[in-house]
């Protein structure tokens, strides 16, 4: 699968550093509509219509005006999207990178060749167990002919994510979910249960087991976000870090708006065709109340790049 290069990360990583005033990776939320109702999720609903094309197109031309790196397409589901492709080639037209996140349902072979011809570079599925129940259909069982299309047809990366910490009897599940991925020539990830503010969700000793075992076996990029942040976090302890968000990081929601991230809707709340540099200058200054305990691993690795710039000296919003 091609994917996202070595190379292309070495130009994101370059363009960010020789700027403060780069997103490095935004989330653009395209529908909110899910055809799922996973029991631990709070970021879809069954009514909304998908956000207009001519809305879509219009954010990826700001978030390439604002020189944005890396563009994940988010919902809700975004393969219920009709337009999801056409939204996808116009974030490669920008020469940024393409990423999609989904549940895995809506996949089919043309579907897959429709996203390959459109340039997407990586893929990720979130798969919570080995076999479906009342808190997810997200399963090995479930989506097993969907990754066989993929690991037949799929000319961009795919990576499959782990969730621990949404039940106990689900826990070794994320070790078979692991064996599975690399089988299929894909890569693996592992995170942990937040809340709806983006707080840990407490795991147990087999809980901890686990995820210990699945970062020792994991990429070295996801065993340095273990190290500096997760470790941390489920020893209850808090990390004194420079989170980035509204400046390396942003959240569009379905409405057009820049939030810090899922879990904190509201600030700063501005529509993403106002924001500009100095917005981005004073979010990436700005120290945020909630990041002591923040368990969002995307916001922990877009802010990686800057650990070594000082202290955020702003107020807080």
């Amino acid at each position: 699968m091609a994917g996202i290069t070595f190379g292309d990360g070495l130009k994101v990583a370059a363009r960010v550093l020789t700027s403060r005033r780069r997103p490095l990776l935004a989330h653009l939320v395209i529908t909110r509509y899910c055809n799922l109702e996973c029991a631990y999720c709070h970021e879809y609903d069954k009514v909304s219509k998908p956000v207009a094309i001519a809305e879509l197109l219009a954010r990826v031309d700001a978030l390439a005006r604002l020189g944005t790196q890396i563009v994940t397409l988010t919902g809700g589901e975004p393969l219920s999207h009709p337009d999801h492709d056409a939204v996808v080639r116009r974030i490669r037209a920008h020469g940024m990178v393409a990423t999609t996140i989904t549940n895995g349902f809506l996949l089919t072979e043309k579907r897959i060749a429709g996203m390959n011809a459109a340039g997407l570079q990586e893929l990720q599925i979130s798969i919570d167990g080995v076999k479906p129940d009342a808190i997810s259909k997200k399963t090995l069982k479930s989506l097993a002919g969907k990754l066989k299309l993929l690991a037949k047809h799929a000319q961009f990366h795919v990576n499959i994510n782990s969730v621990l910490g949404i039940s106990e009897e689900r826990t070794r599940d994320a070790l078979e979910v692991a064996r599975n991925a690399k089988e299929m020539g894909f890569s693996h990830t592992v995170g942990v249960l937040h809340d709806a503010e983006g707080t840990l969700a407490p795991l147990s000793p087999s809980q901890r087991a686990v995820y210990n075992s699945l970062m020792a076996a994991g990429s070295p990029a996801h065993y340095v976000n273990y190290l500096m942040f997760q470790k941390n976090l489920m020893a209850g302890k808090p990390n004194a870090w420079h989170c980035r968000a509204g400046a390396r990081y942003l959240y569009i929601c379905e409405d057009g708006l820049v939030h810090y991230c899922s879990q904190q809707r509201g600030a700063p709340g501005i529509p993403l065709a106002d924001y500009g540099e100095a917005d981005i200058v004073r979010e990436f200054n700005t120290p945020k109340a909630c990041a002591p305990f923040c368990t969002v691993s995307c916001v922990h690795q877009a802010s990686f790049l800057d650990a070594w710039r000082g202290p955020q000296r702003l107020a807080a919003a």
